[in-house]
């Protein structure tokens, strides 16, 4: 007995030394719970501060992605318009060239004609040479043979007075010889002087046909050298004429070749300044490149870094991978815990949709009810515009035959009063002829007082007193004419004025119509911007019910981890870890999940394997919600929809 109760004091001892370890590793296994909720917490900030610096780092580098192919494209449309600079510029020896080109263009046909002027010149120039020197050598021919006949006259006008002198003298030895001989010897010595005296005659005859053809010749010469002088003369204007046109192509010329040097200042300038911007333009293109070298530069140096930062985060996050992965093996335990929680959440989540499809039927009842009386007072507003507007209309016909009517009867009066002044017009004048004729028979009766010119005075006074009876008919039909025409006159006036002022009540009436149905307008679009704001209101609640129903949804599917979910949805605290840092708290939050696992295997020993299908249930069951929840989110939304398509169509009908 002693050895029993010895045992079962010893028993008894080592269950409260057990319960004492077990009190102990609980307490450790709290505080252990609570160490790795924290780290877990810090592991969740700490993660989502990483996503949030790969998210940037992502937007960064798609900042200057965007930047790079900006720039990339400026530097295309730079390139491009430096190309086109570049082919519209041209270099120095481009311009040289186009300068000789055009000078060669412009000057060739210049020099070209001006080569053929000078020909010509020459030409004219030497045969004016040779006409001025056959002129001069004419001229002195004829200086010559005119001398040479004066020569030739002199000697035989010498010639001739000298046998004159002869011939006298001889005529007086003859006569003094006759006197003194004998007759016979004197006939023989006269016949031998008439045959002397014919052959004279014939030498003289002779002679003048020798001066006439010397003198004819004379004035031939004289004709040809007048008849060459009067060519030398025209040709000599023609000359100057020549000269003179040469000398104005030569002023053109020169003002064609001041234009074009002027036109080559002017694009050696444009020259000058498109080299300016070409220049510029590089430089800028120069500047863009450097720009673009540095960036790519700095992008891939900060690639480099980021990979190497997302390598090494990546590597972390794997090794924290596998540590989290060992706690949600330890975590299914307290999944199993929290099923009922998920079954009462589910109670609430059903309920609560049931209460959200009543409220939005409801108000899309409602809504539909208030569409359906807007639709009726718009059909009774409609209904009284219409009689409103057949009434005016019909008021407007029946003043539109009034005044037809009234314009009619104005104008017979009119007429009848164009008649009536006419028809005066007519009496007047037979009136006048009347008194003319009366008043020629009243003198003749003053003038004959004898009773064979009584009757037609008598017929005359009767005719004047039936036409003084016409006339005064005619005075009153006139008087009548226009007394009718005046009360018509002043009928149509008050008829006027009666629908004027008729018109006026109407259109006040009209007005106030047109007063009172803006105001139920404006109360009716009031009631619906009060009814589209409390939709409003009611889905921004359905999507708050959403949101927070996804919140609980989380909660009861990571309940442990639900501090982490719901401080990712708040705004993440910028704060950067350091990678010592992220090192130390991974080794840490290792070091607890081994002392975990170990105080979990003592605690439930094999009963790990159990959990796997409870597992696989659980993950059942938050599909199946989850599905349910994404039902219930698509049917809102569709009523949402409906509503504001509703709602837009009012608007349109309004």
């Amino acid at each position: 007995m002693e050895d029993c109760f010895r045992a079962g004091m010893e028993l008894q001892k080592m269950l409260i030394d057990e319960r004492m370890k077990c009190e102990n590793h609980r307490t450790n296994y709290q505080t252990l719970k609570a160490e790795h909720t924290s780290l877990q917490d810090e592991f969740m900030r700490s993660q989502g501060e990483l996503k949030r610096l790969l998210s940037d780092r992502q937007a960064q580098q798609e900042k200057v992605q965007l930047l790079l192919v900006e720039l990339r494209g400026e530097l295309l449309d730079k390139t491009r318009e430096l190309e086109e600079l570049r082919l519209q510029v041209m270099t120095p020896q481009q311009l040289e060239l186009l300068r000789a080109q055009v000078q060669q263009e412009m000057e060739a046909p210049v020099r070209e004609r001006f080569n053929k002027l000078e020909e010509e010149a020459e030409k004219y120039r030497s045969e004016y040479n040779k006409l001025r020197y056959e002129n001069t050598i004419i001229k002195s021919q004829f200086d010559h043979q005119r001398a040479e006949h004066a020569h030739i006259l002199e000697e035989r006008k010498i010639r001739h007075e000298a046998e004159l002198s002869h011939l006298e003298k001889d005529r007086a030895d003859l006569v003094a010889q006759y006197q003194g001989s004998d007759p016979l010897r004197d006939v023989k010595r006269v016949e031998a002087l008439l045959r002397d005296k014919a052959v004279l005659h014939v030498r003289l005859k002779g002679l003048e046909a020798e001066v006439a053809e010397l003198r004819a010749r004379n004035e031939n010469s004289g004709q040809q050298a007048e008849n060459v002088q009067r060519i030398q003369i025209r040709q000599l204007s023609e000359y100057q004429a020549s000269g003179k046109s040469l000398e104005a192509e030569r002023q053109s010329l020169r003002l064609q070749l001041e234009r074009m040097e002027g036109e080559l200042q002017l694009s050696h300038e444009q020259n000058s300044q498109l080299t300016g911007r070409l220049h510029k333009a590089e430089r800028e293109v120069n500047s863009l490149t450097c720009e673009i070298e540095s960036l790519k530069h700095s992008h891939k140096l900060e690639m480099a870094s980021v990979k190497l930062e997302c390598t090494r985060s990546k590597g972390e996050v794997e090794r924290e991978r596998d540590t989290l992965q060992g706690q949600m093996d330890g975590m299914q335990t307290d999944v199993e815990m929290l099923k009922a929680a998920v079954e009462r959440h589910k109670d609430v989540a059903v309920k609560k949709e049931k209460e959200i499809v009543r409220k939005v039927q409801s108000a899309r009842e409602e809504e539909f009810r208030k569409i359906a009386t807007l639709h009726e007072e718009k059909l009774e507003l409609e209904n009284r515009l219409a009689a409103l507007e057949q009434q005016r209309a019909l008021q407007d016909a029946t003043e539109r035959t009034q005044k037809e009517e009234w314009k009619e009867r104005l104008r017979s009066a009119q007429q009848g009063e164009e008649s009536g002044r006419r028809e005066l017009q007519t009496l007047r004048s037979v009136l006048q002829q009347q008194s003319f004729i009366l008043k020629i028979t009243v003198i003749l009766f003053d003038l004959t007082a004898e009773p064979t010119y009584r009757c037609p005075t008598g017929t005359l006074s009767h005719s004047e007193s039936d036409l003084m009876e016409t006339n005064q008919r005619l005075r009153e039909t006139l008087d009548r004419v226009r007394e009718e025409l005046r009360m018509t006159r002043g009928q149509a006036e008050r008829s006027q004025h009666d629908a004027e002022r008729m018109l006026e009540v109407r259109q006040v009436e009209w007005l106030e119509e047109k007063r009172k149905l803006q105001e139920q307008e404006a109360e009716l679009q009031q009631k619906h911007t009060q009814d589209k704001e409390k939709l409003q209101r009611a889905a921004v609640a359905q999507k708050k019910s959403h949101v927070t129903l996804n919140l609980q949804y989380i909660s009861c599917k990571y309940p442990i981890n639900f501090k982490p979910y719901y401080l990712f949805f708040l705004p993440l605290s910028r704060r950067s870890f350091f990678s010592q840092e992220q090192a130390q708290v991974s080794k840490r939050l290792k070091e607890l999940q081994r002392r975990h696992n170990e105080f979990r295997h003592l605690l439930l020993g094999n009963g790990v394997n159990h959990t796997t299908s409870a597992e696989e249930q659980n993950q059942r069951e938050f599909s199946l919600l989850r599905q349910r929840l994404e039902d219930l989110e698509s049917i809102q939304q569709q009523q949402l929809e409906e509503l504001g398509s509703v709602v837009q169509r009012d608007q349109a009908d309004l």
